[in-house]
């Protein structure tokens, strides 16, 4: 890290400022900043905590239209994530693959005809979707109905997809690197100010506590729930616009139902609750939508919520689901435009893009709302309102069709990328195999490299879990603790126990820290 107050340079801007300073690492931040560096752009992102520390790494895990919003108009949003799911099955196959969802018909929620309309529309809004149409189910006779209660005789089957989420961000952010980005974690910005037609921010290594001023030419705020911190309290500057936090929270629980297919269930209360298969012996069962007007950051789920989930799928599976039977949760802050709408789960989870100039002086970019199905988009969005201040954003958009780190599966698409692992190392067990490439595409083989057995891969750390596969996620995914590696790289948390957790915070304690490589 420089010196206190040193002024920073990329390679990209020697002799002049940044071209553009993300703030933010979430889903939003990295998208952007994969976007403009692979038009040209010098850009610094700052993330106070890890990648995907809040909101991101919150979600359900869907890439889908949402269903829901299309009974609130919403249906530009709808057309776009539709849209956006297509390309986004194409650029990530190994970290999201398509999903089906079973909506069982109760009419005390939402008249047949209005679910058929709805699911009509959500198969007929984009052109060229490639998943399965929606159809009807008669669950005396479709295997989707031994899981529910007896009361259920009929539904509806559709098309959506999965995506894991916090690895779609490092993704973004190593193809960022990738590109010329300057990608720093436990870095956040203390204060930024307008000086002389540029920002001039200071930024703070929150491990040492060491500042770095850094200048740039346009000022991201992808700050998620701390969007309007950033825009008020760090960089002074007003704004009409305001975010509305919505608490979102999901608990797990021992598998409910054999089957690859998801739940979507319609409650008293007009609210819906997804339940899903997760981590192979799971089910995700979320989401809440709580009014939060705390402060952002660490959120736990209040045993209100973990009722009102257990209530929710015990109405409609066969197998009830008690508080005793969570073995995880998790909750997170998702920062939504204020629309003054009175009820949090009506409220818009389209996005706003506001720039603000204050009279011809450095602009500010600040993104409210948003969901991980669009991020991309957003980003074409968010560079195209930029492109006037900034001639090298004009650059035509690129990340439509090019595919993620990882993303490039070769012949036979998944199936086939796990074959040639195997092939490469018949040492590892089917599982683990699967999950490497279900986790890093074809970059698995970087993991294993020269390995010959288990032993070669290095020290064990429980689930497959190996040195060799740390020490990557060390070097090239900006992975530090045991909780980055466990929850938001690997996935590994449901499946260590507490013991094997403690030996890898021994091994991370006793190593020396590795900067992340370059992704290319």
């Amino acid at each position: 890290m420089a010196s206190k107050d040193e002024t920073f340079r990329t390679p990209a801007a020697q002799g002049g400022p940044l071209d553009l300073l993300v703030v933010g690492g979430g889903i939003n931040g990295t998208g952007i900043a994969r976007d403009a560096a692979g038009r040209g752009a010098s850009v610094l992102l700052v993330e106070q905590d890890d990648l995907a520390s809040y909101t991101s790494s919150a979600s359900t895990k869907l890439i889908h239209g949402g269903l829901r919003y299309l009974e609130y108009y919403e249906f530009r949003l709808v057309r776009e994530a539709l849209i956006e799911r297509e390309r986004l099955l194409r650029i990530a196959p190994h970290i999201i693959w398509p999903m089906r969802f079973v909506l069982p018909y109760t009419p005390q929620a939402r008249p047949a005809w209005m679910l058929r309309l709805g699911l009509f529309l959500y198969d007929h809004l984009a052109p060229n979707m490639t998943l399965p149409k929606c159809k009807s189910l008669d669950f005396r006779t479709n295997s989707a109905g031994k899981p529910l209660n007896g009361t259920l005789a009929r539904g509806f089957a559709y098309s959506d997809g999965w995506v894991q989420d916090s690895r779609l961000v490092v993704l973004n952010a190593m193809d960022a690197k990738a590109h010329g980005a300057d990608i720093r974690t436990r870095t956040r910005l203390v204060q930024a100010r307008r000086v002389n037609g540029l920002w001039e921010a200071v930024i703070e290594n929150t491990r040492d506590g060491s500042q770095t001023t850094v200048q740039a030419k346009i000022l991201v705020n992808a700050g998620g729930p701390w969007v309007s911190e950033v825009l008020r309290e760090r960089a002074q500057v007003d704004s009409d616009k305001n975010v509305r936090l919505v608490k979102g929270s999901h608990i797990v629980v021992p598998r409910l139902f054999d089957g690859p297919q998801a739940y979507i269930l319609q409650n008293p209360d007009k609210r819906i609750v997804f339940a899903i298969p997760y981590e192979q012996k799971f089910t995700l069962i979320g989401t809440t939508d709580v009014p939060w007007t705390q402060a952002p950051g660490r959120v736990e789920i209040s045993p209100e919520e973990i009722s009102y989930l257990c209530e929710s799928v015990s109405r409609y599976f066969t197998k009830p689901v008690t508080p005793d039977d969570v073995v995880w949760s998790y909750a997170g802050v998702r920062p939504l435009y204020d629309d003054a709408a009175k009820n949090a789960s009506a409220v818009t989870r389209d996005y706003v893009l506001d720039v603000d100039t204050q009279g011809n002086q450095a602009p500010m970019l600040s993104i409210f709302g948003g969901k991980i199905t669009t991020y991309r988009k957003l980003a074409e969005h968010a560079l195209e309102k930029l492109q006037s201040f900034l001639p090298v954003l004009s650059a035509p958009g690129w990340t439509a069709d090019q595919v993620l780190p990882g993303g490039d599966l070769g012949e036979g698409g998944f199936d086939g990328a796990v074959s040639r692992l195997a092939a490469k190392a018949p040492f590892l067990d089917a599982q683990l195999c699967w999950r490497l490439v279900r986790n890093y595409g074809s970059r698995a083989t970087e993991i294993v490299g020269d390995a010959r057995s288990m032993a070669d891969m290095g020290e064990q750390f429980g689930g497959g879990l190996t040195a060799r596969e740390v020490e990557y996620l060390i070097a090239h995914e900006w992975a530090q603790t045991t909780e980055d590696i466990l929850w938001r790289r690997s996935r590994m948390g449901l499946h260590v126990t507490d013991e094997d957790a403690g030996r890898l915070d021994t091994y991370l304690r006793g190593r020396q820290p590795v900067a992340a490589k370059s992704a290319s």
